[in-house]
């Protein structure tokens, strides 16, 4: 499912695309930022998500893990 959302980083319309179990299992276990194929970082928006979600979620290990490994992956995004 394909949908439009307006970025609050950006302001402008960018594409919102659901990661379907299929698209999940395909991705490879490097591209996840924690043990068990948790927080998907294959791309931008998910790493984005994933520093969102354990910042909601995580343990303080698990926070520092994800931030260490998307900044590591993706060093635009800000700390």
């Amino acid at each position: 499912m394909t949908g439009k959302i307006i970025s609050p980083i950006f302001g402008s319309m960018i594409a919102e695309k659901k990661l379907t179990t299929k698209g999940r299992k395909s991705i490879s276990a490097k591209n996840f930022a924690l043990p068990g194929r948790r927080y998907p970082i294959h791309d931008i928006a998910h790493a984005r998500n994933a520093l969102s979600r354990v910042a909601q979620h995580g343990t303080s290990s698990e926070k520092a893990t994800v931030r260490r490994k998307v900044h590591a992956k993706y060093p635009s995004i800000g700390d």
